[in-house]
């Protein structure tokens, strides 16, 4: 076994295939380039109407045209708006078009067939095109080397009445060299000719490649005796084809030939009488043959010699290529497990057997999603079980599996149950940016189109879960936000997707700057969580689901003021009080909801609003408590300071009175312990700094001043440069100097001061002095 880089690789399963090797390298100008231009349309483009027009004096050569659509496409973001940048050929200019699984329109089409000498065109997957795209391309098509109409496109199931524009379009494609027609179903009829014998016939001068799976009707193929250039033939899942060995055997020039078969096939087409001799003819009869697919039938045999074939090789109907093997071979899905012999002359073969065997399986029938999917079943059960050698390729071929099938579901659950074993693995310390960045516009994609899916929604957060939040994430931010919020609040309450989906969403809330902080405010977070309360107080319920959707708020509301009003205009204030009273033992939900109403506090013009008798009896008596440490005394007293700081002026209340209250804070301040361990994350220390130049009250100076100075204490490596950063050395020393504050106040700001000078001086802090009193 050779390796070629950091996985390994087997001269079947080449690095060229490895998702590892090749996107362990930066991205290339141009790709940054084309991404941005993505998300940023407007940077190039004017709406017009509906649709996107390209601004005056902007213009795209075909590289960067063929690379926006190819980019788009992957990220199932092609529509008709899209589609208008294209309407200016003297701008735009495209070559290649691929558009599986959009909602395009005929419309649509016709800009790009018109107005652009498309030499390549592939359509499937797209319910809105009809038969008169037929005429589109028949008019404008004659430069079109490579034409695909695939399954599930409209206009394939529409041909019975369209014979003669069918044959027209053949004529005039005269420089197609590659033709794929999936599932076009027609019945032969007694003493009529062939259909697909009048269109192909026209077809035979420059084809090289034909594709006609699922196709039915096909008879005996005679149109393939005019075929002189043909290199690949591609039957699979077509009945009857025992009809049409003989005129298939003509075609000397193949070099691939597939008439493998469907394993879920209701009518038994892949078995055939006489099996050894069937294969062998065919195989004898093409001498150019490198390529053979027999998956699903009986044609490898059943491993047993018979008399008349060479007994050097375990599939008889291959004797004749012992001494030159097949350069693939496949055996997915065989009769009597043909994958698992061990003489098999082919240097691949796809099969089940092996893990070789099975990625070699899923690169080959990457656009086959019913066999694609039993093999991603294989895979994921490899990865479940066993340990795996090839997780490059693995990975490649998750990924291209999911970007190729988006709307199908088995495919979605399968390929993410797999990946979340590989994120999960030992081997992902080797992922790059760009990988990580593929599996995770991947993954979103899939749980965007399957977001009503409880398997499918597990499966992506669980994978999730394995990156570094918010890090790895930040880049596909909103779209992230939007599905998670969609698993907190329409999936099955206290189910495990809601769960782990709050669980994300907090840990996004809680790492990201004020302005995501504030987009998620946008997007509807503080209504969201107040909806999971209000759902869990009406039936009593105190639980961790609960307790998050508060400690959400409570980050999403840190240093940003609109997302404070929201809480407030959204009665948030009620749920606090309700849950205070339905679950007044909780811990972590009182922790929670008073870190919360301390963001609240700390907006002057929001203040006003908590100045009510109720709320301000619940803060003072929350300063006696002892739940959570010292935590919830804490926050309580942090949100009265605020309110004290605007003065006695702005004390509306004569009860509870001002004095009183501020004793109360006092006397909770002088119980907590300066080493104390805190739970709590500051990004800034603006709001506090600002209470300690509230002279007017020295409480309000005294709260801040301990929160410095157990911060700078206990955590001096990230606490002592923000207060230096954020001027707060100059004001402490200010405070200091003046005559107002009492002692203990300033002994408060002298250990400040001191913390920081010592990590200054010895980037840690020693000891630090008892207060007096």
């Amino acid at each position: 076994m050779q390796k070629d880089c950091g996985c390994g690789h087997s001269r079947l399963l080449p690095a060229n295939l490895c998702c590892v090797c090749n996107e362990s390298a930066p991205e290339s100008l141009l790709e940054t380039t084309i991404k941005c231009i993505l998300n940023n349309l407007h940077t190039i483009c004017d709406k017009k109407q509906t649709l996107y027009r390209l601004k005056k004096g902007i213009v795209l050569p075909s590289e960067i045209c063929d690379q926006l659509l190819a980019q788009c496409q992957q990220l199932q973001k092609v529509d008709n708006k899209f589609l208008g940048i294209f309407y200016d050929r003297t701008c735009t200019r495209l070559k290649r078009v691929v558009l599986n699984h959009t909602d395009i329109t005929d419309e649509s089409l016709s800009i790009l067939l018109q107005r652009h000498e498309l030499i390549e065109l592939d359509l499937g997957n797209c319910p809105y095109i009809t038969d008169d795209a037929l005429n589109l391309i028949y008019s404008y098509g004659r430069s079109l080397k490579s034409l695909a109409l695939r399954k599930d496109c409209p206009i394939v199931s529409m041909y019975d009445h369209m014979i003669d524009l069918m044959q027209g379009l053949a004529c005039n494609l005269t420089q197609l060299r590659r033709f794929t027609l999936h599932s076009l179903r027609i019945t032969l009829q007694p003493e009529k000719p062939n259909i697909f014998d009048k269109l192909l016939s026209k077809l035979t001068a420059n084809l090289t490649y034909l594709d006609l799976s699922e196709c039915s009707g096909l008879g005996e193929m005679q149109f393939l005796d005019k075929f002189t250039n043909l290199q690949s033939l591609v039957l699979y899942n077509v009945p009857r084809l025992q009809d049409a060995f003989s005129n298939i055997c003509k075609v000397k020039t193949l070099t691939h030939l597939d008439i493998s078969q469907s394993l879920s096939s209701r009518h038994n087409n892949g078995v055939y009488e006489n099996e050894n001799k069937v294969l062998a003819t065919i195989v004898e009869s093409l001498p150019q043959l490198k390529s053979l697919d027999i998956s699903g039938t009986n044609l490898a045999g059943s491993g047993v010699a018979e008399e008349g074939f060479k007994h050097c090789t375990d599939i008889p109907g291959l004797g004749t290529r012992v001494n030159r093997p097949l350069d693939f071979l496949g055996l997915y899905g065989t009769h009597h497990a043909a994958c698992r012999r061990h003489d098999i002359p082919a240097e691949k073969v796809s099969g089940d057997a092996t893990e070789e065997q099975i990625l070699i399986a899923a690169a080959a029938y990457l656009d086959r999603a019913d066999v694609l999917q039993r093999v991603l079943n294989d895979l994921y059960h490899m990865f479940r079980f066993e340990t795996c050698q090839y997780i490059g390729h693995a990975l490649s071929i998750i990924l291209q599996s999911m970007d190729r099938h988006p709307r199908k579901k088995q495919i979605q659950v399968s390929s993410s149950a797999t990946l979340f074993y590989i994120v999960k693995g030992k081997d992902r310390s080797s992922f790059g940016v760009r990988i990580k960045r593929h599996m995770i516009s991947t993954l979103l994609n899939a749980m965007y189109y399957h977001k009503e899916d409880d398997t499918m929604m597990r499966n992506g957060c669980l994978t999730l879960c394995q990156f570094k939040i918010p890090q790895d994430v930040l880049f596909e931010y909103e779209r992230l936000v939007q599905i998670l919020l969609h698993s907190v609040s329409e999936m099955q309450q206290e189910s495990f997707v809601q769960r782990i989906g709050i669980y994300l969403l907090n840990t996004l809330a809680c790492q990201v700057g004020g302005r995501q902080k504030q987009r998620l405010g946008d997007l509807g977070v503080i209504n969201k969580m107040l909806n999971i309360i209000e759902e869990r107080l009406s039936r009593g319920v105190c639980d961790d689901v609960l307790e998050v959707a508060w400690s959400t708020m409570w980050n999403v509301t840190d240093e940003t003021p609109l997302n404070c009003r929201r809480f407030l205009d959204a009665k948030g204030m009620e749920y606090f009080l309700d849950c205070l009273k339905g679950f007044p033992d909780q811990e972590e939900l009182l922790r929670n909801m008073m870190g919360l109403l301390g963001n609240v506090a700390e907006v002057k013009s929001l203040r006003p609003r908590l100045m009510t008798y109720q709320y301000i009896q619940v803060f003072s008596n929350l300063l006696g408590s002892s739940s959570d440490g010292i935590e919830v005394s804490y926050n309580a007293a942090g949100v009265l300071a605020h309110m004290a700081s605007d003065g006695p002026s702005v004390w509306l209340l004569s009860q509870p009175n001002r004095q009183e209250v501020l004793d109360r804070m006092t006397n909770a301040i002088e119980r907590w312990t300066l080493t104390t361990e805190r739970n709590i994350n500051y990004r800034s220390f603006e709001p506090i700094l600002n209470l300690v130049q509230a002279y007017h009250t020295p409480e309000c100076q005294h709260w801040a001043v301990w929160a410095l100075a157990n911060l700078t204490t206990v955590y001096p490596v990230k606490y002592c440069s923000l207060v230096q950063q954020e001027g707060g050395i100059s004001l402490l020393r200010e405070l200091l100097n003046h005559e107002e504050p009492p002692e203990r106040v300033k002994s408060l700001a002298s250990i400040v001061i001191r913390n920081c000078t010592q990590f200054n001086k010895n980037g840690y802090v020693e000891s630090v002095a008892p207060l007096d009193g």
